[in-house]
């Protein structure tokens, strides 16, 4: 499987598809025991062309990443890996230290500031992003962004920064546009998007306005209204991160990267997302 990538304002790419270890691998301490389980989907995943893995400190699979990587045997130049600092923000040196240790790797290829509601202020924001700026010195990270920021969180980070975030990952799907032109404010300022819970209309929005078009569409381009869902963030040059414990859906959704929908079917599906709002991640934050 051949992954398309998308050009980061650092130069670096990113594969356009993530295979990521949280939500169906979370755990609720990250010392838990080892998933095997884990470990032998990412190994499929691997052999199957995914190279694109995502994780973070704060969901407890690190090591399983890096057992995966470690046993399929693949050059670490191909692949990309990105992991998250949520607790750990006052340290971020000190906390990608740890992670790379549980990953059995010298340097991740994008490493996020996972959540800005775990950090107190701006100020705060601001000087844990410097710990972010120090790992990217120090060749310990290639890339270096944010997951699940907000536009004031990124603007006070503009304000101080040396390097700009490449990208932030937030949950993003036909209900969850985002308003105010977010997406295309943040692309002005070079910043990348990243999508998790892309598949949301689907696991946990049915019922709604998208039902009965995403299944049409489906039939239309003979996929399935996963890969439907998919296409639809990919053709935005936007990243999904999905999960799975089933090896079976790593084929279904790799189709993703193959088909291209058509604009007016894009739009059509945008359009339908806006007819009712649902947000998965941080309902209790908003």
């Amino acid at each position: 499987m051949q992954i398309p990538t998308l050009p980061l304002n650092d130069g670096n790419a990113i594969p356009m598809l993530g295979l990521g270890t949280g939500t169906t691998w979370y755990k609720d301490n990250p010392e838990d025991p080892l998933s095997p389980q884990l470990v032998e989907l990412l190994k499929a995943a691997l052999v199957n062309g995914y190279v694109h893995i995502d994780t973070a400190d704060s969901y407890g699979t690190e090591r399983e990443v890096g057992l995966a990587i470690q046993q399929s045997s693949i050059p670490r130049a191909k692949l990309f890996v990105t992991t998250k600092v949520q607790d750990g923000w006052k340290d971020a040196p000190a906390a990608l230290d740890a992670s790379l240790e549980k990953l059995q790797l010298d340097y991740v290829d994008l490493y996020l500031l996972h959540n800005p509601y775990v950090i107190a202020s701006n100020e705060d924001i601001q000087a844990a992003w410097k710990g972010l700026e120090i790992v990217k010195a120090q060749g310990k990270a290639k890339s270096i962004g944010i997951s699940n920021f907000q536009r004031h969180h990124i603007e006070a980070l503009l304000k101080t920064c040396t390097v700009k975030p490449v990208i932030n990952q937030l949950e993003f799907h036909p209900y969850l546009q985002r308003a105010t032109d977010f997406v295309p404010w943040m692309r002005e300022h070079g910043i990348g998007v990243s999508s998790f819970k892309s598949l949301a209309p689907i696991t946990v929005g049915k019922g709604r306005p998208l039902d009965e078009l995403l299944q049409s569409l489906a039939s239309k381009y003979r996929v399935t209204v996963s890969v439907v869902l998919l296409s639809w963030c990919i053709g935005q040059n936007i990243v999904p991160i999905t999960t799975t414990s089933s090896q079976s859906r790593l084929d279904e959704y790799s189709i993703a990267t193959k088909v291209v929908l058509e604009q007016a079917d894009v739009e059509e599906i945008s359009q339908a997302g806006l007819e009712h709002h649902f947000r998965w991640w941080g309902k209790e934050i908003f």
